[in-house]
């Protein structure tokens, strides 16, 4: 899909903005497969963790530095590599009445990835870093707002609208691509 934006933003030059949601009221992300990752722990063969991991932190970096803003419209729960890919946007929204935002890999027994915890590191406050990496917090829209993880919540049926409204308000700068990029 971002290939597509990509190649749609090369055919046309002027404002532009990305939105990302999901289809699933009650989910943004559950993250990654763990049962999968923590089965490769054992038996790795084929070296299938590692080409995961590398192809999952270069979709990751991409998002991050998307030539033009990018908006993450959170309409559930967002755990793990979900709350991850959520904060790789320039702009995160938040359902107001459901769903939280997780890192809980402390909660599970998991190491958080080194590029993972840079980036919340450079994302949240120290406070909210230290809530969200060491203590597993459970952001809710109110809470994550709040703490400057989010910069505006909105219920379930005006999310889409308040998504695309930041979106057109920061879509000007996306004028300016190789600008943006580089100064992401």
């Amino acid at each position: 899909a971002l290939d597509a934006v990509e190649a749609a933003l090369e055919q046309e030059a002027g404002p532009a903005a990305l939105v990302t949601t999901a289809t699933d009221a009650k989910f943004f992300s559950n993250g990654l497969d763990l049962e999968w990752i923590a089965a490769l722990a054992d038996s790795d063969p084929e070296g299938e963790r590692a080409a995961f991991s590398d192809e999952f932190m270069t979709l990751m970096g991409r998002i991050i530095t998307f030539p033009i803003p990018t908006v993450a419209a959170v309409n559930g729960h967002a755990f793990g590599a979900g709350m991850m890919c959520a904060l790789c946007h320039d702009v995160r929204l938040m359902r107001s009445d459901r769903g939280f935002l997780c890192a809980n890999e402390m909660q599970i027994g998991f190491r958080i990835p080194t590029p993972e915890l840079a980036l919340f590191r450079h994302k949240l406050s120290g406070s909210a870093f230290f809530e969200t990496v060491q203590l597993a917090k459970r952001w809710t829209g109110a809470s994550a707002l709040a703490a400057g993880v989010v910069q505006q919540t909105a219920s379930l049926e005006e999310l889409p609208a308040a998504a695309r409204q930041t979106a057109e308000q920061l879509a000007p700068l996306g004028a300016h691509r190789e600008l943006y990029a580089e100064q992401k």
